[in-house]
């Protein structure tokens, strides 16, 4: 039987406005560029990946992250006596980064602390930091901590009983109301103190014991105390907020690097100090 000509084009019509859909049909590959559900998810970098990046960044060798904490600090406070320390009794490769008084203020250093995540303390003096006090608030919400200094830095061991207090008591007070915390640690200018010393700091309140120092970093290169000329574990290093005056030139990153420089190759890592003390 002969299909109506009407039928047929009806029929035809059908087929092509399938044909048309804009659908993408069963089976078909998607558009370049459109997500489908078995899409694997982008990769996301690790904090490892950044913390290496960081490191790159400034030029530097990556230095292992530091241990876990003991449980119990090696170095006992609160005793009655106010222990005098230059390195932590430990078996662990790693050592402890401190700059001192905080003359220069240079916001680069404060963006190479952020990047790079290392811990450190800071000693600071107020009639070198009272200009900005600021500064340091950043490096300190990084978790390094400020401890105290002096007002103004005189060598203690000349002072009378009475002076010494004054410089480290007021030093505390300050230190306490401007960045909220009190400090628990407490560096004598020089590194020279005497018995009225001791009194001094024991009498301030909050101060846990006195730190001084194996090593100090001068602008390229680390000036060791010991004969073998390496670090040890356990060992403090001094370093200072110094200005490109005091550094020849040189800025206090260049300085910093050449230190973590001299840090990883000896395949050492670096601590907080207040973990240990």
């Amino acid at each position: 039987m002969r299909t109506p000509r009407g039928t047929v084009l009806l029929l035809l019509g059908l087929l092509l406005t399938a044909g048309c859909s804009t659908g993408t049909p069963t089976g078909s590959p998607a558009p370049r560029g459109t997500a489908t559900a078995s899409s694997p998810p982008s990769p996301e970098s690790s904090p490892t990946d950044d913390r290496a990046a960081a490191f790159r960044k400034w030029g530097l060798p990556l230095l292992p992250p530091p241990p876990a904490p003991p449980a119990v600090k090696p170095i006992r406070t609160g005793n009655g006596q106010i222990p005098v320390v230059s390195d932590i009794p430990t078996d662990q490769k790693i050592v402890f980064l401190t700059f001192d008084d905080g003359a220069e203020k240079d916001p680069k250093f404060v963006a190479m602390m952020r990047d790079l995540k290392i811990p450190f303390t800071m000693f600071l003096t107020d009639d070198v930091i009272k200009s900005d006090y600021g500064f340091f608030r950043p490096l300190q919400a990084l978790g390094n901590s400020i401890q105290n200094h002096t007002l103004s830095h005189p060598d203690l061991h000349g002072r009378t009983l009475a002076q010494q207090k004054h410089e480290i008591c007021f030093q505390q007070q300050k230190l306490t109301q401007e960045y909220g915390t009190a400090p628990g640690l407490f560096r004598p200018p020089y590194g020279n103190y005497n018995a009225d010393t001791k009194a001094a700091v024991k009498s301030c309140g909050g101060l846990r014991a006195m730190i001084l120092w194996r090593e100090s970093m001068q602008i390229k290169k680390v000036q060791f105390q010991r004969p073998d000329k390496k670090f040890h574990p356990g060992d403090i290093i001094l370093a200072h907020f110094r200005g490109p005056t005091q550094l020849k030139g040189e800025s206090m990153t260049v300085m910093t690097a050449n230190l973590l420089r001299q840090v990883a190759s000896q395949g050492f890592t670096l601590a907080r100090l207040d973990d240990y003390v």
